[in-house]
């Protein structure tokens, strides 16, 4: 597992690259974002499948710095984006930045 956390975050974000997610422990609670990569043609997606934070941690912008840390990796390795859980799908639609992303 791999640190990722970007500057200036208070929490550590971790990649565990083998079960396909990103992750961050705040308070001894578990916030995570699942993720599948699929080919598609010559095209790799990543298709963000589910994020969880739980209730005693909500509304501290967790599941937001997860998806960016997510967004982050996709832009890296190039692959287009598929927000197939409704977090990252509203996420995505209020950052135009991430437009160039999206999985057509």
């Amino acid at each position: 597992m791999a640190s990722v956390t970007p500057p200036g975050l208070a929490y550590e974000v971790e990649h565990d690259l083998a079960n396909h997610r990103f992750q961050a422990r705040v308070q001894g609670h578990l916030a995570l974002l699942d993720y599948q990569i699929k080919s598609l043609k010559r095209q790799k997606r990543m298709v963000i499948t589910h994020t969880e934070v739980p209730e005693p941690i909500e509304g501290r912008g967790i599941a937001g710095e997860l998806t960016k840390v997510a967004l982050r990796y996709a832009r890296e390795h190039k692959y287009k984006v598929v927000p197939a859980c409704a977090y990252a799908e509203a996420f995505m639609q209020r950052h135009e930045e991430y437009d160039d992303l999206l999985a057509g």
